[in-house]
C-alpha cells in the first residue's frame, strides 16, 4: 500500500475513472450473472487495496453497479446497507462513543494497570489486558489512541529515571567535574529515591489499586536542590534521552507499543461488535439460513474469549523473546519481580505516574455510572436474547405476538442508545435550557466513525450479491479439488489466506470478499460451514506486519519510533503463531461448542429476507 500511495497522482486518479468503463463494458457484454458480480467483486478489490478512493466510497459501489448490471435490484441493494446486523454494529459504536465521552475507558485502563504490576513483565501484561477487553467493544484504533499516551508516559519516566541514575554513576566515579562528592551524590540519589517511594506509599494500605483521591502522588517532592551549573546538568541528563535513546530503551519503547497493537487486533476477535468481519459473519448466516446455526453473542463469547486469551499470551511471550534479550541491564524488570534496588525505584517511579493519571481523572462521576450501568446491561440482554442452552427472554415476545415477531441483537442496543440520549448527566442545563443527557447528538456526530458504517453495508451488499449471482456457489465449486485434502488443511490454508489479505486490504472488505465464497466452499466439500467460518472471520483481524494494515499500528509506529522492518520482523511471526492457535481452537474448543464434525440440519433452510 506504500507503494500504490507513492503513485498518487495521478495513476490511481486513472484507475479510478476505469471503474465505470470497465463496468460498461461489462454490461453491454451481458456476460453470466457470476460473471458480472465477479466484475464488480474485482473491481472493488482494486480500489479497496490501492486506496484511489476512500475506502467507504468505494463500498458505495454496489449501489450502482449491481443494479445497472442487473445482478440485484436497488432496493434490495440499499436494504442491505441498513440490516440489523448493521445497526447493531452502529449502536456498538454509538455506546463506545459514550464510554470514550465520559473517560470510562481511561479508568478502566488505569486501574487495571495498577492492579496487575509496574514491572516489566507485568506493566505489559496489563498494555495487552486492558488494550483488549477495551478492543472488544470499541474500535482496535480508538482503543489503542486510548493506551499509547498511557505507554509513552510510562516509557518516558523509565528513560528519565535511568538518565538520571547514570548521572549520578558517572559523577561517583569523577567523570564529570566539579561536581559534588561522590558519597554527597550517592545520599541525594538515595533520598531522591526514597521520596518517590514515599509518595508511592499513600496507596500502600489500599492494594486493591484504589488511589487516594486527596492528596496528589507528588504533593511532598520538593524542588531539586543544587547549584545552577549542576541543575542545568541535570535538566540535560533528563532530557537527553529524546536525543539519544540506547539499545536497551529502544528494545523496551517498542515491546511495550507492539504489544499494544498486538492486542488492539487481538481483540477484536473476542465479541461480535469488536471488528467488522464478525457483523459480516453474522449478517450471512442470518441472510443465508433461517434456522439458528448456533453461533450467538453467548457462543461467539465462549468460544473467542478463550482464543483471545491464547493468543495474547502468546504475544506477551514472543515479545519478551523478541526483546528480551537486547536488554543486559534491565532483566530483572522482565523477570517481574523486584532483585535489586534499581528495579524497585523504577516500579516506584511508573507507579506514581500512573497514579498522577489516575488521580486526574477524580470522582466517578454520574454520568459514567450511568454509562457503565448501561453497558453492563446491554451485554447481558445480549448474552440472554437467545442464548441457546436455556430459552432467552426474546421468546416472550415472540410467544406474546407470533412467530412473525423476532428481536436480533440491535433491538437492546438501541434501546440503551435511547435511554443514555434521556438521562440526565447531572451537569446542569445546556445553551439551549436543556437538561444535558448522558450521551448528545453532537458528540455522536461527530465521534461516530459513519465510514465503517458504510463500508459495513458495501461487504453486506457484496455478500448477498454473491450469493444470488452464484459466483460464490460458482467458486465452491471450483476449488472442489480441496476436498482430496483433509478438512483441517482446508482450514488452515484458508485462515493464512485471510491473515495475508487482510495485511493489504481493511479486515471487512477482506471478509466480504471471502467469506461468501467459504460458506459455498464447506457445503461443496460436504463439512459444516461455521468449522471454516468462523476461524477465517477471525484471521481477518489479524493485522500485525504492516503499519498501512489498520489506523492503530499507524498510531504504535508513530508513537514507538520504529520502521516498518522492525514492525514486520515482531508482526510475521506472530501472525503464524495466532493463526496456529486459531487452528487448535477450532479443532477442540470449536468442535465442543457447535459439534463441528456433524454435517448440520439448518445447511438446508434458506431464507429471503433481506
Amino acid at each position: 500500500m506504500d507503494l500504490c500511495r507513492s503513485l498518487r497522482p495521478p495513476l490511481l486518479f486513472y484507475l479510478a475513472l476505469l471503474t465505470p468503463i470497465a463496468l460498461a463494458l461489462t454490461a453491454a457484454l451481458r456476460p453470466p450473472s457470476e460473471t458480472r458480480c465477479g466484475v464488480v467483486f474485482v473491481t472493488m478489490a482494486v480500489l479497496w487495496i490501492s486506496e484511489a478512493v476512500p475506502l467507504a466510497v468505494t463500498a458505495l459501489i454496489p449501489v450502482f453497479a449491481f443494479p445497472l448490471l442487473g445482478v440485484l435490484s436497488t432496493a434490495t441493494v440499499c436494504g442491505v446497507y441498513l440490516k440489523d446486523s448493521n445497526v447493531m454494529f452502529l449502536g456498538g459504536l454509538i455506546m463506545a462513543v459514550a464510554v470514550e465521552h465520559c473517560g470510562l475507558h481511561k479508568r478502566i485502563a488505569l486501574f487495571v494497570i495498577l492492579r496487575l504490576g509496574q514491572s516489566g513483565r507485568m506493566l505489559m501484561a496489563g498494555f495487552m489486558a486492558t488494550t483488549g477487553f477495551l478492543s472488544m467493544w470499541i474500535s482496535n484504533t480508538a482503543a489503542a489512541a486510548m493506551i499509547v499516551p498511557i505507554v509513552d508516559a510510562v516509557v518516558q519516566e523509565l528513560a528519565k529515571i535511568r538518565s538520571m541514575r547514570k548521572q549520578h554513576q558517572r559523577r561517583w566515579r569523577g567523570e564529570v567535574k566539579g561536581e559534588a562528592t561522590g558519597e554527597e551524590d550517592v545520599e541525594g540519589w538515595r533520598s531522591h529515591a526514597n521520596i518517590i517511594s514515599k509518595a508511592n506509599s499513600h496507596t500502600d494500605s489500599n492494594r486493591d489499586g484504589t488511589v487516594n483521591l486527596e492528596m496528589s502522588p507528588y504533593a511532598e517532592i520538593p524542588e531539586p536542590e543544587g547549584s545552577k551549573e549542576e541543575l542545568g546538568e541535570m535538566e540535560e541528563g533528563e532530557g537527553a534521552w529524546k536525543e539519544r535513546e540506547d539499545s536497551e530503551m529502544k528494545a523496551l519503547r517498542q515491546m511495550f507499543f507492539l504489544s499494544v497493537a498486538f492486542a488492539a487486533n487481538i481483540g477484536g476477535t473476542g465479541s461480535p461488535l469488536g471488528c467488522g468481519p464478525n457483523i459480516v459473519l453474522m449478517g450471512l448466516l442470518q441472510s443465508t439460513y433461517s434456522q439458528p446455526t448456533g453461533l450467538n453473542f453467548a457462543t461467539w463469547l465462549l468460544y473467542n474469549v478463550p482464543g483471545l486469551v491464547a493468543c495474547s499470551v502468546v504475544g506477551w511471550v514472543w515479545l519478551q523473546v523478541l526483546y528480551g534479550h537486547c536488554r543486559t541491564n534491565c532483566q530483572s524488570l522482565l523477570k517481574g519481580r523486584k532483585t535489586n534496588e534499581a528495579a524497585e525505584e523504577e516500579e516506584a517511579a511508573i507507579r506514581c505516574v500512573l497514579e498522577q493519571q489516575y488521580y486526574q481523572l477524580g470522582a466517578v462521576s454520574r454520568r459514567e455510572y450511568v454509562v457503565l450501568l448501561s453497558f453492563g446491561a446491554v451485554v447481558l440482554l445480549w448474552l440472554f436474547r437467545a442464548p441457546g442452552f436455556v430459552k432467552g427472554w426474546a421468546q416472550l415476545f415472540t410467544r406474546a405476538f407470533g412467530d412473525h415477531i423476532s428481536i436480533r441483537p440491535a433491538t437492546p442496543v438501541m434501546l440503551m442508545v435511547y435511554l443514555l440520549f434521556c438521562i440526565p448527566s447531572g451537569r446542569g442545563r445546556n445553551k439551549d435550557g436543556r437538561m444535558e443527557g448522558c450521551l448528545t447528538w453532537e458528540v455522536v456526530s461527530r465521534r461516530v466513525p459513519w465510514g465503517a458504517v458504510i463500508l459495513l453495508g458495501g461487504g453486506l451488499a457484496m455478500a448477498k450479491a454473491a450469493d444470488t449471482s452464484g459466483l460464490s456457489a460458482y467458486l465452491g465449486r471450483q476449488l472442489q479439488v480441496l476436498q482430496v485434502l483433509p478438512k483441517e488443511v482446508v482450514a488452515l490454508i484458508l485462515t493464512f489466506l485471510a491473515a495475508s489479505l487482510t495485511e493489504l486490504a481493511s479486515n471487512t472488505a477482506t471478509a466480504s470478499v471471502l467469506l461468501p465464497v467459504v460458506k459455498d466452499l464447506a457445503v461443496a466439500l460436504h463439512i459444516n460451514p461455521l468449522y471454516l467460518l468462523i476461524p477465517t472471520t477471525t484471521c481477518c483481524a489479524f493485522a500485525f506486519m504492516l503499519p498501512v494494515a489498520t489506523p492503530g499500528n499507524t498510531i504504535v509506529l508513530t508513537a514507538a519510533r520504529m520502521t516498518t522492518q522492525e514492525m514486520m520482523r515482531a508482526g510475521v511471526v506472530m501472525n503464524v503463531l495466532c493463526v496456529l492457535v486459531v487452528n487448535c481452537m477450532i479443532n477442540t474448543l470449536g468442535v465442543f461448542l457447535f459439534d463441528l464434525n456433524t454435517y448440520p440440519s439448518w445447511i438446508n433452510s434458506t431464507t429471503t429476507t433481506i
